[in-house]
């Protein structure tokens, strides 16, 4: 046989061409890549990752035994259990827990105040008000928090304050990490600072040994300083904890919570058109696509549920939907945290603009798309039988609540 290499015209080409449905195939597996701010992130669910811990990412997919089609039976690994049975000190993480759960940049922070803590420090997070989050142990949190209560709920950063110092007092923590956000931990941080007399560290984005590197000049420019006690960290600030599972043990203030002298009054949502929230900022879209056969029902569905509507590209080039609706590689790439796609198969461009999605809903007729094998939950079944029974329960739902309220 000849030793000459033979070029494949045709899968090069695909490798170029993006929108080929068997672009994603023809690419090399990403196995680490640099953030926007410089830090070198990993990719942890990759299959054969091994993490510090010489743990094992296993191939739930069946690829490694002959072929993507197949799927294995899941096999649980349980990760090793990080335990401060007496901290020597404490870290104490206050994540903005938008929508009551725990964000990236939440996860990023308590990555960092992992780091902080070492062997003898136990990472406490402080939680207000009810929560829907439920994997505390395995994002890093050795104590947990949690501050009920009507003074703390809406728009309240003074009481909040005040549990904050209440924390501070009790329990002496050696840092405090707020998330540096737009979402509420920026304001308070800030805030709580002023209260305690610190001078606090902002937008930082590395920490290293005894100093910190937060980002200045308009984000053109590092500024070093050493370690502060408030650190408000931006996104990406370190990898979030992965390989090891914590145990989230509840913890209660010893003393109330003074309240304070409220100078502001919540006066509650304003309510927004969800047809007028751009797609790029929408947290909850219902997108259709060539399976909806009913778009009236789809739109009915939609408004019953109070959600952003969104498009593939097939329906909005056979005119059911505006073009600023498209979603996709092509269209907009959207970062909700739920997004629901009726009808729509999952070409790769589609899959590539909802990739930043938290939870993917699919209702589809074929169980073997691609948006099914995206999908963290899977309705199938024809699309207008599934509306109208989700449009029935919306409605059953707020009927109830308000004979509740009566």
């Amino acid at each position: 046989m000849s030793d000459i290499i033979r070029r494949d015209p045709r899968a090069e080409w695909i490798a170029r061409n993006r929108l080929h449905p068997l672009h994603a195939a023809m690419q090399p597996v990403q196995h680490s890549w640099m953030g926007p701010n410089g830090v070198i992130r990993k990719n942890v669910h990759g299959v054969g990752f091994i993490g510090p811990n010489g743990i094992k990412r296993i191939d739930r997919s069946g690829a490694q035994q002959g072929g993507a089609s197949k799927r294995t039976a899941a096999v649980e690994v349980q990760l090793p259990l990080h335990q401060v049975p007496q901290p020597a000190f404490h870290i104490c993480v206050v994540p903005d827990m938008v929508g009551g759960r725990l964000s990236s940049h939440d996860r990023d922070l308590l990555g960092l105040a992992h780091q902080l803590a070492g062997s003898d420090g136990a990472v406490l997070a402080v939680v207000f008000g009810e929560h829907k989050e439920s994997t505390f142990a395995t994002a890093g949190v050795d104590r947990l928090l949690v501050l009920n209560g009507e003074e703390f709920s809406g728009y309240a950063p003074e009481q909040r304050v005040q549990g904050l110092r209440a924390v501070d007092n009790q329990f002496n923590p050696r840092h405090w990490l707020l998330p540096d956000s737009r979402s509420g931990g920026g304001e308070l941080g800030r805030r709580f600072a002023a209260a305690v007399g610190e001078r606090p560290a902002t937008r930082v984005w590395q920490v290293k040994g005894e100093e910190c590197i937060g980002r200045a000049g308009a984000g053109l420019q590092d500024l070093a300083r050493p370690l502060a006690r408030l650190i408000l960290a931006a996104a990406e600030c370190a990898e979030p904890v992965s390989e090891t599972r914590h145990e989230a043990l509840p913890v209660e203030l010893s003393t109330s919570v003074a309240r304070s002298l409220s100078r502001i009054e919540d006066l509650g949502a304003v309510a927004v058109d969800p047809g007028a929230i751009p797609m790029a900022e929408a947290e909850f879209i219902f997108s259709g696509g060539n399976g909806v056969k009913d778009w009236a029902l789809f739109h009915q569905a939609a408004a019953a549920l109070g959600a952003t509507e969104g498009a593939s590209r097939v329906a909005v080039d056979d005119g059911f939907m505006a073009r600023d609706r498209q979603v996709g590689a092509s269209g907009t790439w959207v970062t909700a945290r739920v997004y629901v796609a009726v009808g729509i198969s999952g070409a790769i461009q589609h899959l590539q603009g909802i990739g930043a999605c938290d939870k993917v809903v699919a209702i589809n007729l074929d169980p073997g798309c691609d948006m099914i094998k995206r999908a963290d939950l899977s309705v199938i079944g024809d699309s207008a039988a599934i509306l109208q029974a989700l449009i029935a329960a919306v409605e059953a739902y707020r009927n109830e609540a308000k004979r509740d309220a009566a």
